[in-house]
């Protein structure tokens, strides 16, 4: 047997080589919706013979088919009306706002998996202390349930005090669940995950496990996802993770900075509802919901809100088309604060096309990026929005993370995405589309302090540095949908 093994060990290696490369190219072009991306990866898959098909398999494959999700999809439409009664009504936003939002809200009707709703209350927590502080409290009066999910969750000052915090609510009889991204677990060594499951804690790693590796085919889809939510009232969700980077009293006056939120009302039921979904995927385990109360479509209650999910399943680029729609409508203005600008061609053209139109565009990124790859890659894409009117903006001082939109001082967008390949398609993500000017006038307060001293980034800029950073900057523009 070894000596025939030896003799014909090409051919089998070249069988091999041809089956596994014609699985992986016929399923590249028959999931890909892009052609650019199914071309993509065919190409490499013919070019570099069973290794191009291993990496296929592990980064190529972006959608997670899960038979538990559509199941509960449609449960959830039902959920709506039992709970909810009907969504906030294309009148009460035509008489709360401008007409133009009018075919906003329609759009996200159409797909997203959860109603806008009225009378929600959201509270601005614009630096790492300020949030971990109202989570803290959040927490320590927990009487029920706390579910919490996150991308990194670090196991350093910041990290322990919640963790701590946790247990003393799993010990007074408070079911804890915490679910965290098998990739973000790994930021911190050792991991938070061990040190919780110590303690008793009901603890998941999403896609994978911290020690033995990740859930293949899906190792390149991530959760990053920020959701905490105690007693089905309270509800955390923004940009933030649990880490000490964040606090000023922790780490010093060069924190990161982020903006998370604090959040009460209806939209509290969709982000627990999100979490569940995530929890159930992780571990098996179904959770109830508890029953919330009827929507409040008043004109008093103007605060109108939608959990806007996506992800590699089926809400796939969700995010990605309810910023196509916002940059439609926009009529005066674009604001966006993003760490990570990397937006796809359509994007870009959504916002080339508002600013000949007359729109005013600001975009703003950190001038230091804690991703070098990333920030290069971005920097070579800046001219495809400058020449065409926006105004790209370097913002002085320590990291921002903080993800922000607003479109003409109403509607406003904000959660974990960034606008970056990841984000937009490998990533699953919860954000927010706020209707109320009260917000989008805090937000954009917030913006306008980031624009105090940053700097403008100009063609001229862009096109006098050195050609060898330039040339780098663009071949790892190349690949940033792998960044």
């Amino acid at each position: 047997m070894s000596e025939f093994l030896s003799a014909y060990w090409p051919h089998f290696l070249a069988a091999i080589s041809v089956v596994t490369g014609a699985a992986a190219a016929i399923h590249a072009a028959m999931t890909k919706e892009d052609v650019r991306a199914a071309t993509g990866w065919v190409g490499v898959i013919l070019l570099s013979p069973i290794i191009g098909a291993f990496f296929y398999l592990i980064a190529g494959i972006n959608r997670i088919r899960h038979r538990a999700f559509a199941t509960r999809r449609s449960a959830r439409h039902a959920l709506w009306q039992e709970f909810y009664g009907p969504a906030v009504p294309r009148a009460a936003v035509e008489q709360c706002f401008s007409p133009q939002f009018i075919p906003m809200k329609q759009v996200g009707d159409t797909v997203t998996r959860f109603p806008m709703t009225a009378g929600n209350v959201i509270e601005i927590l614009a630096d790492g202390d300020t949030a971990y502080d109202a989570i803290a409290v959040a927490i320590e009066q927990a009487r029920s349930s706390i579910i919490l999910e996150t991308y990194i969750f670090d196991r350093d000052r910041a990290g322990l005090r919640i963790a701590d915090l946790l247990v003393a609510a799993h010990k007074r009889g408070v079911t804890v669940r915490v679910l965290i991204d098998s990739v973000g677990a790994r930021y911190s060594v050792p991991s938070i995950v061990r040190y919780l499951r110590e303690k008793g804690l009901r603890t998941q790693t999403f896609n994978g496990k911290v020690i033995t590796g990740l859930r293949l085919p899906y190792a390149n889809l991530r959760t990053h996802r920020k959701i905490i939510v105690v007693d089905n009232e309270i509800a955390f969700t923004g940009g933030m993770n649990i880490r000490e980077a964040f606090s000023r009293t922790l780490h010093g006056d060069d924190h990161a900075r982020d903006t998370h939120f604090r959040i009460t009302g209806p939209v509290v039921a969709d982000l627990f509802a999100v979490a569940a979904e995530d929890w159930h995927f992780a571990s098996g385990e179904k959770i109830a919901a508890a029953e919330q109360p009827a929507l409040d479509v008043s004109p008093n209650a103007p605060t109108f809100a939608r959990v806007v999910s996506s992800g590699p399943d089926g809400s796939i680029e969700t995010n990605h088309k309810m910023l196509m729609g916002a940059f439609s409508v926009a009529q005066r203005r674009i604001r966006i604060m993003s760490p990570y600008f990397l937006p796809d061609r359509e994007l870009i053209s959504a916002l080339v096309t508002a600013a000949r139109r007359g729109v005013e565009i600001d975009i703003l990124v950190p001038s230091e990026n804690n991703l070098t790859l990333v920030d290069r890659a971005m920097t070579a894409q800046f001219d495809q929005v400058i020449k065409y009117g926006c105004k790209v903006w370097r913002v002085q001082g320590a990291f921002d993370h903080s993800k922000l939109m607003t479109i003409d001082g109403e509607w406003s967008y904000v959660g974990s995405s960034n606008l970056d390949p990841r984000s937009l398609r490998l990533n699953f993500e919860v954000d927010l589309e706020v209707l109320d000017t009260g917000f989008a006038e805090i937000i954009e307060n917030r913006v306008d302090r980031a624009l105090e001293g940053a700097r403008l980034v100009t063609l001229h800029d862009l096109r006098n540095r050195p050609f060898p950073l330039r040339l780098a900057e663009k071949i790892l523009w190349l690949g940033s949908p792998y960044l």
